[in-house]
């Protein structure tokens, strides 16, 4: 009797396991792509690109996430310290980055050898 409680807990506990595993997986990467309306008109990311210097693409990708947080349904749950997402750049570019200060105008850090150049993008 007792074998078969032990049994049917670990076979629960397994599957519940799996599941969170699966979602957690699942969710994967936010891509935020910059050629979208929203975020197209940006000040900061209209002509940035993963050649322009780092500061600039900081102070874009923090514009871009500070636009992504305001129009979530939950803007101070969303992206906190400590979230990736990767940016595709007007020209198609793409760069991971990493929320670090989700209060400062400069809270995003590009990760290292994240960029991909736009001509690498399209043979993708």
């Amino acid at each position: 009797m007792n074998y078969r409680r032990l049994l049917h807990g670990a076979k629960f506990w397994f599957w519940v396991v799996l599941f969170v595993a699966y979602s957690a997986g699942a969710v994967g990467l936010l891509m935020i792509d910059t050629y979208e309306d929203r975020y197209r008109h940006l000040s900061k990311v209209e002509l940035t690109t993963v050649k322009a210097q780092e500061a600039v693409r900081r102070a874009g990708a923090s514009q871009v996430a500070a636009v992504y947080r305001a129009q979530s349904g939950v803007p101070f749950a969303s992206m906190p310290a400590g979230s990736t997402f990767q940016v595709v750049w007007p020209d198609g570019s793409t760069e991971t980055m990493v929320i670090v200060d989700p209060t400062s105008p400069n809270g995003v850090r590009p990760l290292a050898n994240s960029q991909i150049p736009a001509e690498v993008a399209d043979k993708r």
